[in-house]
């Protein structure tokens, strides 16, 4: 069996770092080399998974990567996505240059990964470890929280929604197109071709969870969930009462930093005052010491959710998609307060598939206690997670992941064999 050599680039938390390890020892166990590309910040996690770790030396780090205010979209996009371009792509360059590499994969925000490796000559594609940011037909864009189009009116509300994404996009496409001059390639028309340019887009999400689109490029793959647990959240000892029956619920931070201390504090006001029990996992992100809890509430920094999850009858999170896939594995109803990101999406496909409810996170106390009460008193909704999770678990057992990469690296493989 042919050995290849991958290199993975992430960039920001370790919410984006995860799915990448967890695609990394899939190829792992096909006896494949792996390398990881990320923020300083991520080696040990990075090592704790034996694998290689390369640090970014020109792309940005902490949060100058990854900024808490994401209010302003545009300006967000600018920051995050475009300005950094030409320093990822010369620093996957100079890796590529450094060490044989026959396929990349980057994160889909990493456009200067897409530019590094396309310079490079070495086959690249894109995770996308939530619902697509490239805009496709007749699926609301990532960012508008918008549901299933099923009227010319909501259709033209989804089309309004993605026009207005390509705007902010395209605002900084002369940014990626200067980078792209840069290392010698032509320039692009609109920013979402550079989805186009890649060999690869991976969805690391289940088809089932996902809305339609009237079509996806030739290019695209549903690949499954990324899932593995990271390892700083792995220690994990129930605090729950003895001899008391009643109903238990995860309350999940996301571990990228939004300024949701507020939002979480309501929530365990909401929570502490039902007759249920509750865990809070905080995160990377957030100091526990800076939240009041009462006796029904536990707080903890990190702990394994696939574990939790076990004991549980609901999560409450902001609806990153790792926690939203793992609550409908689990049959878990849940409760979502998005607060940017994918979160909306996320949310607008749990609240259509019937497997929970979403408030905005702004929701007071008393709605965030009715809503929680309906999750618990609802059957219907527990049902719908069991059977939708079910088809989940079956792309992930099923996954292409390994044969898509293999196909790519062999493709890279050959041409450097000519060169």
């Amino acid at each position: 069996m042919t050995s290849y050599n991958f290199l993975f680039a992430s960039w920001g938390t370790l919410g984006n770092l995860s799915p990448l390890l967890t695609a990394a020892r899939r190829l792992r166990r096909h006896g494949h080399h792996v390398r990881v590309i990320a923020d300083p910040a991520m080696r040990s996690e990075v090592e704790a998974g034996d694998f290689e770790f390369v640090t970014w030396r020109r792309g940005p780090k902490g949060e100058a990567a990854d900024p808490t205010d994401v209010s302003d979209l545009r300006d967000r996009m600018r920051r995050v996505v475009f300005e950094p371009c030409s320093a990822y792509a010369a620093d996957i360059r100079d890796e590529i240059a450094r060490v044989s590499t026959d396929a990349v994969l980057g994160l889909d925000l990493l456009f200067g990964a897409a530019v590094g490796a396309q310079a490079s000559g070495v086959p690249f594609a894109f995770l996308s470890p939530h619902v697509s940011i490239r805009i496709l037909p007749g699926m609301p864009p990532a960012t508008s929280g918008l549901g299933q189009p099923k009227t010319p009116k909501e259709r033209a509300e989804v089309e309004a929604a993605s026009a207005a994404l390509a705007a902010a996009m395209n605002a900084s496409l002369p940014v990626l197109n200067r980078a792209r001059v840069d290392f010698g390639l032509p320039v692009l028309p609109d920013a979402m071709d550079l989805f186009d340019q890649a060999d690869r887009v991976l969805l690391a999400i289940s088809q089932a969870f996902d809305f339609k689109a009237d079509a996806l490029p030739g290019s695209f793959r549903y690949i499954g969930p990324l899932l593995d647990v990271p390892d700083w959240s792995r220690s994990w000892q129930a605090p729950w009462s003895a001899g008391l029956d009643r109903p238990r619920a995860l309350i999940a931070c996301s571990t990228g930093a939004q300024g949701q201390r507020d939002l979480f504090q309501r929530v365990i006001n909401a929570v502490g005052a039902m007759d249920i029990e509750a865990v809070f996992t905080a995160g990377p992100n957030l100091d526990i010491a800076g939240f009041h809890a009462p006796k029904n509430v536990h707080l903890v920094c990190g702990a394994p959710h696939d574990t939790v999850m076990k004991d549980v009858s609901l999560v409450i999170s902001q609806g990153g998609h790792g926690t939203v896939t793992r609550s409908i594995i689990n049959a878990l109803p849940q409760l979502i307060l998005p607060m940017g990101r994918d979160q909306s999406a996320n949310a607008a496909r749990v609240e259509a598939k019937g497997v929970g409810l979403r408030l905005p996170p702004t929701a007071s106390e008393p709605e965030i206690a009715t809503a929680t009460k309906q999750l618990i008193e609802g059957s219907q909704f527990k049902v719908a997670a069991r059977k939708l999770g079910e088809v989940i678990k079956a792309d992930i057992d099923t996954s292409p992941l390994v044969q898509e990469m293999e196909i790519l690296a062999a493709i890279g493989r050959r041409r450097r064999s000519r060169s």
